[in-house]
């Protein structure tokens, strides 16, 4: 009897541009397959895995043995599955039958409903060669959260008319030594005893799983030009840190003045999954004046035949991660700051494909394409206006506010906010919804407004009330230009920077909620109920 064989031959991280990445949980692949091309003339195919288990005479199989994948949602992690069929127990599997291929994501197993991803087999031309089937599921000691608070006592004057504006900046060690920074507090305005809010970070972050492993921890005094004054440091283990309120946790922060403590009164672990089943993409694109006619190859729009332009590469960089884990594949794309035809009307919320009333882009391609189309209609104008957008997908993100979906709108811009108070308004009103924002900014401009809105130094406050969640992410696009022009290493880099932060703030979202996650795939959503 001849054996059937699946062979998955994972590149799961073949594009890994920043070393260094801590996965936001491992997930656990089970694979199995239905109708496979018959190839014995005596028997059925006799399927296997890695050629390490074969499943004798069948066409159905279903695969005993798990596969564990670190999962990184903020990278494209290709997977690509090959079937044979097994005539002898030789490992050269050109002596044996391929019975086809199929090509996906993790990101597309794990965005998929139920985390079950089912796709057709192919590669045979003219054979129907069967379906295969993935499931992800998280595995469950990669789910903790903990919730920490700090206080100190005494902390040094570095002021010279106040006394310190102090905030904490944790790192994680690392196998060489070195340390990398996974968590920095808001800062304390002019106190030497703070009392810094409580904080909530993956467990992962922190220690990698290793409750032994060092942490260390250092407290500055925040200066507005960002030449932070050093005050002084600890180290401890979350071995340590899950103590809790006791002397055990009072730390001497060891700088250039004695009896200077740091303690934490506060400790919580929790289980939370990190699963992202269902999020809803919005992107809005700056067709301001200041961009430059697009018919020249000055301008930051302009339609090169050979490459991309810089809104095209971070559209695309980001779109194509975050479109696996939409079903449907299709997403509203907007414009801001044009002269509309056939009236000149201005406008700061046009969809780009011209139909309001179904917005909807087919994939990141039909979003490239409607981009284009309208940089052909429209007549770049200005003032840069954020707030119509931000408003526009608040509103949707207000209706499903129970955990089951999440939006994510992606802004592109070139140059200085016009309307400031207006979208630090509408960014603290949704932070309170399940929504994050991310701002790509374009060019040699200067971006100090798009930092404040950041809001990673400072928390972002609009009339006297501070926002919720930080939910805003903000890079440069220029900071990710390879210096060698290789534009799919850009492309990673500001994808994985821009996107690491959004299952936190998901995570973040639903325990300000109280919302506990459901293990059952959330409800259909159809863009003709809710075209955002």
């Amino acid at each position: 009897i001849s054996s059937s064989s699946l062979v998955p031959t994972a590149t799961v991280r073949d594009l890994d541009p920043i070393s260094g990445s801590i996965p936001a949980t491992k997930v656990e692949i089970t694979v199995s397959c239905r109708n496979l091309l018959d190839r014995d003339t005596f028997s059925k195919s006799d399927p296997c895995k890695f050629l390490t288990e074969v499943i004798d005479n069948t066409l159905n199989p279903d695969f005993v043995r798990k596969y564990i994948l670190d999962y990184f949602f903020e990278e494209k992690q290709n997977l690509r599955f090959d079937v044979y069929d097994i005539d002898s127990k030789s490992p050269d599997l050109a002596k044996h039958d391929f019975l086809g291929q199929v090509y996906c994501t993790l990101g597309e197993i794990v965005g998929s409903p139920a985390s079950r991803l089912e796709k057709p087999l192919g590669g045979i031309p003219g054979k129907k060669c069967g379906t295969i089937i993935l499931s992800a599921e998280e595995l469950g000691n990669c789910r903790d959260y903990t919730t920490m608070q700090f206080c100190a006592n005494k902390l040094d004057k570095k002021d010279f008319f106040g006394k310190s504006d102090p905030f904490m900046v944790f790192y994680r060690s690392n196998e060489d030594g070195t340390f990398t920074i996974c968590h920095k507090t808001e800062v304390m305005k002019n106190t030497l005893n703070p009392v810094w809010q409580p904080f909530s970070i993956p467990v992962r972050a922190l220690c990698n799983g290793d409750y032994d492993r060092t942490i260390k921890v250092e407290v500055y005094d925040w200066d507005r030009d960002g030449s932070h004054d050093f005050i002084g440091e600890f180290t401890t283990s979350y071995k340590e840190l899950c103590r809790g309120q006791s002397q055990l946790n009072v730390y001497e922060v060891s700088g250039d003045k004695d009896s200077q403590y740091c303690y934490r009164p506060d400790c919580l672990l929790s289980g939370w999954r990190t699963f992202i089943t269902q999020i809803h993409f919005t992107v809005a694109i700056d067709f301001t004046a200041s961009n430059g006619n697009p018919s020249q190859s000055t301008s930051l729009h302009y339609m090169n035949p050979y490459q991309m332009n810089a809104y095209a590469m971070a559209l695309k960089a980001v779109g194509e991660i975050i479109q696996d884990y939409d079903s449907d594949k299709m997403f509203p794309a907007l414009g801001f700051g044009a002269k509309l035809p056939p009236d000149g009307r201005v406008s700061h919320e046009f969809p780009l494909n011209g139909n309001i009333e179904n917005p909807y882009c087919n994939g990141m391609q039909g979003i490239l394409e409607a981009y284009h189309q309208s940089l052909k209609t429209v007549q770049l104008y200005g003032p840069t206006n954020f707030a119509p957008v931000v408003n526009h997908v608040a509103r949707y993100a207000a209706a499903v506010q129970d955990g089951s979906q999440y939006f994510v709108l992606l802004i592109i811009t070139d140059g200085v906010i016009s309307d400031m108070a207006q979208t630090k308004e509408a960014i603290v009103n949704a932070a309170k919804l399940p929504m994050s924002i991310i701002i790509v900014g374009v060019g040699q401009a200067e971006f100090d407004a798009m930092v404040e809105l950041d809001g990673d130094d400072v928390r972002i406050s609009s009339r006297g009330k501070l926002a919720e969640r930080d939910i805003v992410q903000f890079v440069p696009f220029r900071d990710y230009m390879d210096r060698t022009g290789n534009h799919v290493l850009s492309m990673a880099r500001l994808a994985k920077d821009v996107l690491a932060e959004i299952p936190d703030q998901l995570i973040s979202y639903m325990k300000s909620r109280g919302i506990k996650p459901n293990t059952d795939p959330p409800p259909a959503y159809s863009p003709g109920d809710n075209a955002v």
